[in-house]
């Protein structure tokens, strides 16, 4: 028994995060937590082996939905869910016990595409073999398609955010080291710690836009991708001095009902891309099954999926966009600064010479 593992409270705090899946936080979190915790204080079970078992009853699900007969179904149903709270229970012991690995990283993110895999080809394989309906080959294609152009469409955007942001960063690291430093901070990074902090900083621009006032935002927290240097005009101003790059002003700004929606779901720790694929995964093989509407359920499932899919994008857009702005803004900046040195140099060479004539006027008059 380990003695070391804190009270349920902090178990909470450090174990899940804090914005998650809708299913995740409603039907997974109330059991997972837990469960880790007990875990954690009772066996020795390491956060590789929970992703094993987890693999097996997936496997142990596809087995079942292969047989086809609703019964079946309903078993495979229940083994999937059980497999997806101990896929979260992994991740969770290795955060409260620090036994994390970039191996165990990716042995999750294989063995959950495994998982998918077996259990869309099973399920639709079954009821085609149930029923000699080809639409269920058609749908196990269609399943493993949309489970990986989420998760290829994921590691992409993510890509391109992080290109964003360091190319970002780089620039403030110039106007650093030009004398201009400012430190810089990231609206999503703000999010993480504070859900209302773009609210905040729109409407202390507002204000600051009828009062003069220098616009601020509440709760910044400390980030390791601080840098310095950013335009006033992309930025706003936190208490500690540090300015704000907002990548998503434009979509905010198309969609003002768009704050208050995520607002509401971020208190409750419910991420705003409400169909992704994990919701995907679970309309599939378990509200589907349980209901013994594959075809309908399925079908509604992707087409949600590639709603919020595609929604993703068109805010990745208007993201690119913002940060085209941004960099225009630090271009702009710059020339403002190089033309202020060339200004101050051409001052200063027109003082010499004229110092020097009047040294010249002094040195013939004593003569």
């Amino acid at each position: 028994m380990r003695q070391d593992i804190p009270p349920m409270t902090s178990v909470r705090q450090i174990t899940q995060k804090k914005r998650d899946a809708w299913w995740t936080v409603l039907l997974v979190d109330p059991v997972a937590t837990p469960l880790v915790r007990w875990t954690a204080v009772w066996t020795r079970l390491t956060p590789n082996q929970i992703t094993w078992m987890a693999l097996f009853l997936g496997l142990g699900a596809a087995a079942c939905f292969a047989m086809g007969s609703w019964t079946w179904l309903l078993v495979g149903a229940l083994l999937y869910h059980l497999s997806f709270v101990l896929d979260c229970m992994d991740g969770k012991l290795a955060r409260l016990t620090g036994t994390g690995s970039v191996f165990g990283a990716w042995l999750d993110y294989v063995f959950d595409r495994i998982r998918v895999l077996a259990c869309a080809v099973a399920l639709m394989g079954g009821q085609y073999a149930r029923t000699g309906e080809v639409v269920y080959i058609w749908l196990a294609l269609a399943v493993v398609f949309l489970d990986m152009l989420r998760y290829i469409d994921a590691l992409q955007i993510f890509k391109v955010r992080h290109e964003m942001r360091k190319q970002i960063k780089a620039r403030a690291e110039r106007a650093a080291e030009a004398d201009n430093a400012i430190e810089l901070a990231f609206m999503e990074d703000l999010l993480r710690d504070n859900p209302e902090a773009d609210t905040e900083l729109d409407d202390a621009q507002r204000r600051g836009a009828r009062t003069g006032e220098v616009p601020t935002v509440v709760s910044a927290p400390d980030t390791p991708d601080a840098g310095a240097g950013v335009p006033a005009q992309r930025a706003g101003r936190a208490p500690a001095g540090r300015s704000v790059v907002d990548l998503h002003r434009e979509f905010r700004s198309r969609f003002p009902w768009y704050l208050r929606a995520r607002s509401f779901l971020l208190r409750h720790r419910v991420r705003t891309h409400l169909v992704s694929g994990i919701e995907f995964q679970m309309a599939v093989f378990i509200v589907a099954p349980l209901f013994n509407a594959i075809i309908p359920v399925t079908i509604v499932a992707g087409a949600l999926l590639l709603v919020f899919e595609l929604a993703i994008i068109y805010k990745l857009q208007l993201s690119t966009r913002d940060f085209a702005r941004t960099i225009a803004d630090f271009d702009a900046q710059e020339r403002r600064r190089l033309s202020r040195e060339e200004q101050e140099a051409g001052d200063r060479t027109d003082e010499q010479a004229s110092g020097e004539a009047a040294r010249a006027q002094e040195e013939a008059g004593s003569r």
